[in-house]
């Protein structure tokens, strides 16, 4: 982030994912199924989310290239590697 610009800015992909394709993305990329209970008496919300880049892009010209998907899959195995480090004994970052 070497630039002059200092303000608070959106970092994350424009693509739209919804609370129930984030639950399928993460449960598929740690090998477990979830069991899903919806409350539709409750207020629905909005349909789905996603960053609004027009600021990162107008002033840094750059957004970022991995998809939500991918950064997870290697969160969720960093995760996962510092927790068998840990459990054999090993420094971990805590």
């Amino acid at each position: 982030m070497e630039s002059d610009f200092s303000d608070p800015i959106n970092l994350g992909r424009s693509e739209l994912v919804s609370i129930n394709q984030l639950i399928d993305i993460i449960s598929e990329i740690a090998g477990v199924e979830v069991e899903r209970e919806h409350n539709l008496d409750a207020p629905q919300g909005v349909r789905g989310r996603n960053s609004d880049n027009s600021l990162i892009l107008d002033k840094l010209k750059w957004e970022p290239e991995v998809d939500l998907k991918t950064g997870l899959a290697k969160t969720y195995a960093w995760i996962e590697e510092q927790i068998e480090r840990e459990a054999r004994g090993e420094s971990v970052i805590s």
